[in-house]
């Protein structure tokens, strides 16, 4: 069956068995974002792979994957839950950060972004105890989050580089 990206992708919970995936999405989605991923065999990499598969089998990682019928794993959404202090706003502190939405380029344009997304944001909200979901939006994607009702803090985040 030759490729055909046009085929309806399946958008479905991540597993532990999709940590390949992710780890060659989050390649690709940081390489768009000017960062060089480096080889295959980068220690991030092998990293990484742990990460993924040890949250996504303990459920503290939430995430949304598209599945292609002939090119597997083609898009996915990617989300935390981290402890802050409490606040008028998060009573127990729960705050959720999407860390990665990638979409093969070969599948972009198909709406996989928006739906693994949106699954996300639905399962964050029915699985955590989460107020207030944060993510850092390239100027390509920024349309898409503010269409899901993302907007500025009220205060600007700032960044410190440590190492």
């Amino acid at each position: 069956m030759p490729n055909d990206p046009a085929a309806p992708a399946r958008v479905r919970h991540a597993t532990p068995e999709d940590a390949p995936a992710l780890v060659e999405l989050r390649a690709l989605m940081l390489a768009g974002m000017g960062t060089d991923p480096g080889p295959a065999d980068s220690p991030w990499r092998l990293a990484a792979h742990a990460w993924f598969a040890e949250r996504l089998a303990r459920g503290s990682v939430v995430a949304v994957v598209a599945e292609h019928p002939v090119d597997g794993v083609v898009a996915a959404a990617v989300g935390a839950v981290e402890q802050h202090a409490p606040s008028p706003s998060s009573p127990d502190g729960s705050h959720a950060r999407v860390s990665t939405v990638v979409t093969r380029p070969e599948h972009r344009g198909r709406g996989l972004a928006r739906r693994c997304t949106t699954a996300l944001l639905d399962r964050l909200r029915a699985e955590t105890s989460a107020h207030v979901v944060e993510l850092n939006a390239t100027p390509p994607a920024e349309p898409l989050y503010r269409a899901l009702g993302f907007s500025e803090p009220r205060f600007v985040a700032l960044q410190a580089r440590l190492r």
